[in-house]
């Protein structure tokens, strides 16, 4: 398990404390759509951290080809109608460049920041001319007014029970997640940055933000400093 992360419940547990059967469970959500309407239908897309292929399928479906990493092997056995690639994000190099690359899941946040650097410039060595990035960052409120909780209408609750500094601006946060049938927490280490703080990261490894994609700037089209 990663130093500062931990997860528990039912199923195999990835090494960041990420629940395999609980992400199986997840809605998609917004983020295709959201993802759909920021790039060029048909785009080839390098899905960084695809986990089971949450938004994987959807990006699919959509017309999408789809290139899906994440470190965990378990993970990677549930996605369908894409490439997978088991291997850490932050030293991965392909060779070989896409339209987009994605990075959601709030990876940009992480604690460490060398592991952050190395995301970004993964980002930018996979970027095609004239290409993008997306990126999910955690909103602005994310760290504050805590516990919280949302009732999905799907049928299970998501609490974000806790997030305590650790130190050198980490925070470490205690999720829950509440089925009828089952429970599962998580506990990681995220660095709480503020959009200046988010936009001078980016600017350290060559990329600026195009444009923020929704309201609350949670999701990002960044784009090389030089285009």
């Amino acid at each position: 398990m990663r130093t500062g992360h931990q997860g528990t419940g039912p199923g195999a547990i990835t090494p960041d404390g990420c629940a395999v059967d609980l992400y199986s469970r997840l809605p998609v959500g917004s983020e295709p759509d959201i993802i759909a309407a920021a790039v060029p239908a048909g785009a080839r897309i390098l899905e960084l951290g695809s986990g089971v292929g949450r938004m994987t399928h959807p990006l699919v479906e959509r017309g999408f080809t789809v290139t899906a990493v994440d470190e965990s092997a378990e993970m990677l056995e549930r996605v369908r109608g894409a490439r997978t690639i088991h291997s850490p994000i932050e030293g991965l190099d392909l060779g070989e460049t896409f339209d987009v690359v994605l990075l959601a899941s709030f990876l940009v946040n992480t604690g460490d920041v060398e592991v952050r650097r190395g995301l970004l410039r993964t980002c930018l060595r996979h970027l095609a001319d004239g290409g993008c990035v997306l990126i999910q960052r955690e909103g602005d409120d994310y760290h504050t007014d805590l516990p919280r909780e949302r009732v999905d209408p799907t049928g299970f609750t998501l609490r974000i029970v806790s997030s305590v500094p650790v130190g050198d601006g980490v925070n470490s946060v205690h999720a829950e997640y509440e089925f009828p049938d089952a429970t599962w927490t998580q506990t990681f280490q995220a660095r709480p940055m503020a959009r200046e703080e988010f936009e001078a990261a980016l600017a350290e490894e060559g990329l600026r933000v195009d444009r923020y994609l929704t309201e609350d700037r949670i999701w990002v089209r960044a784009m090389p400093m030089s285009s």
